[in-house]
């Protein structure tokens, strides 16, 4: 699918007259970080510690959850019920440890260069997060310099109901002071793409890690690219000077 059909399928299915985004929501791990890896081990390794039989590669899966959805999830799955909020809090507390522990991720190639030409082009950028972890949150202004100010933030300590619910993404519309059709929204995660695509957003999903393209385009995209450096490379087709009326 090219990026003129995905933007018109999208417009005629919210009979919308035109496309001009004004603002992109953009979730963090995976998608500006490559740092997946180091959340399923430290998920992995915390989860084997307490005896719950987990997979590393099933945190692939959860990835855009807040930390205490993907602990009560594991809860139910092994005991039939929640943690108490004493027990996730301090389970999170230690799968952070265990993330900081290890060694520091690089940005995804390909981000910084995406993020660029939405600031150069007056696209406000809203984080979109179901991460509540300091560890990358505080790298944000060092490595995305003047893209995510403290005000541009959703993170999994603003919302009430996280990813796949719509919640995050509203909330970011809401700082950025958009509509849902003025916003597009960028997630690795099915997840998160889920999320995006309840909301209203123009959902971009993007390949970065293990989990299949086609779960992508199952979970919503509106359009979705194999890695952010293609992306990146595309990135103008849907912000201005881009504006298509049908």
């Amino acid at each position: 699918m090219t990026e003129q059909e995905a933007i018109i399928n999208y417009m005629t299915r919210n009979e919308l007259m035109s496309f001009a985004p004004t603002a992109a929501l953009i979730d963090m791990d995976g998608t500006l970080y490559d740092s997946m890896g180091h959340h399923a081990d430290a998920w992995h390794r915390m989860m084997s510690e307490i005896g719950i039989d987990c997979d590393r590669d099933e945190f692939f899966m959860y990835e855009g959850r807040t930390g205490v959805d993907t602990i009560n999830l594991l809860f139910r799955r092994a005991y039939g019920h929640d943690a108490s909020p004493e027990e996730a809090k301090e389970l999170y507390r230690r799968k952070t440890v265990l993330f900081s522990e290890m060694p520091p991720v690089a940005p995804m190639k390909g981000a910084g260069r995406m993020v660029k030409s939405l600031l150069d082009r007056h696209i406000a950028t809203v984080l979109v997060t179901g991460s509540g972890q300091n560890t990358l949150i505080s790298r944000l202004d060092t490595d995305f310099p003047g893209a995510f100010p403290s005000g541009m933030r959703v993170t999994g300590h603003d919302v009430t109901k996280g990813k796949p619910h719509p919640e995050p993404f509203l909330k970011g519309m809401s700082l950025a002071g958009v509509h849902p059709e003025n916003a597009i929204a960028i997630d690795n995660a099915p997840i998160g793409v889920m999320a995006a695509a309840a909301s209203g957003a123009f959902t971009i999903g993007v390949k970065t890690g293990p989990i299949p393209e086609q779960a992508l385009w199952d979970a919503g995209a509106d359009i979705v690219y194999p890695s952010m450096d293609a992306l990146a490379d595309n990135i103008d087709k849907f912000i201005n000077p881009f504006n298509m009326s049908i």
